[in-house]
C-alpha cells in the first residue's frame, strides 16, 4: 500500500491546479475578446476605405502639405498615422469631429481655423465610428496608443 501524502503536499497540488486552471480561463477570455475585437477592425478598415481613405489617404498618411493652409484657408487632411495630429486627441473628441465635422467642433472650441472635414453622423453609425478609430488606433505603434489611451481616460 502507498502511503497518503501529507495534508501540506495534497493542499499545495490542489492550490496549483486551481492556479493552472484559472490562468487558462484568463487566456481563454483574452483570446476570445482579442477574436471578437477582429471584425470590428475588419470592418473599421472598410469603413475607413469607403469614407475617410479619399482624402486622409489609403494608408493613413493624409495629404501634402497637410500642415499648411490652401488658398482657401482649409488645411488639407492631415494623417491619422503616427505622424500625424489625430493620436493627440482623446475618443471622444475624435467621435464628436467625425460625427459633427471639423468646423462645428473648431467653433464650439473657439478655435480660429477653417476646417474642410465633413460631418459623417448621418452616414456613420456610433458604431461605425468607433469600429473606424479602433482600426485607426490598431495601425499606431503601441507608444503611441498608450499615449492616446491616457488621453481617453483608459
Amino acid at each position: 500500500m502507498i502511503p497518503e501524502p501529507p495534508i501540506l503536499l495534497r493542499r499545495s497540488v490542489a492550490w496549483s491546479l486551481v492556479l493552472a486552471l484559472m490562468a487558462l480561463v484568463a487566456l481563454v477570455i483574452v483570446v476570445a475578446w482579442a477574436h471578437g475585437k477582429a471584425p470590428d477592425l475588419r470592418r473599421g478598415a472598410a469603413l475607413y476605405a469607403q469614407h475617410c481613405a479619399s482624402c486622409h489617404g489609403a494608408r493613413l498618411e493624409g495629404q501634402p502639405d497637410w500642415q499648411t493652409a490652401g488658398a482657401d484657408g482649409v488645411l488639407p487632411a492631415p494623417p491619422h498615422d503616427e505622424t500625424g495630429h489625430t493620436w493627440h486627441h482623446d475618443d471622444a473628441m475624435l467621435t464628436d469631429y467625425i460625427r459633427r465635422g471639423g468646423q462645428a467642433v473648431l467653433d464650439d472650441m473657439g478655435v480660429a481655423m477653417t476646417s474642410g472635414m465633413p460631418g459623417f453622423g448621418e452616414v456613420l453609425s456610433e458604431g461605425d465610428i468607433a469600429a473606424i478609430l479602433a482600426f485607426i488606433k490598431s495601425q499606431w505603434p503601441p507608444r503611441i496608443r498608450a499615449i492616446q489611451a491616457e488621453r481617453s481616460g483608459g
